[in-house]
């Protein structure tokens, strides 16, 4: 079962590579542009196929490598579009 996982600052959090890219795109013309988040997509393959245990494996990395869960929040969506 495919596995993706998008880790991103928590609101709130001072993002340098999101302002880094807003200027960048300022400075390139594209002027009707707001905020601008970086973030980070993560493709796992599990070979588990029941849906729930996949969740619950993935999150747990997620918890324990993933994600910095003090500054990063973290969505898991499961090859059939879940969540």
């Amino acid at each position: 079962m495919k596995v993706r996982v998008q880790v991103m600052l928590k609101n709130g959090v001072l993002d340098p590579q999101g302002k880094a890219i807003e200027h960048s795109l300022t400075s390139l013309g594209f002027t009707d542009i707001g905020e601008v988040r970086m973030g980070k997509v993560i493709e796992i393959d599990i070979t588990e196929t029941k849906a729930e245990k996949a969740h619950s494996q993935a999150t747990e990395m997620c918890e324990k490598l993933l994600a910095n869960t003090v500054i990063e929040r973290y969505e898991i969506q499961l090859e059939d579009g879940s969540h």
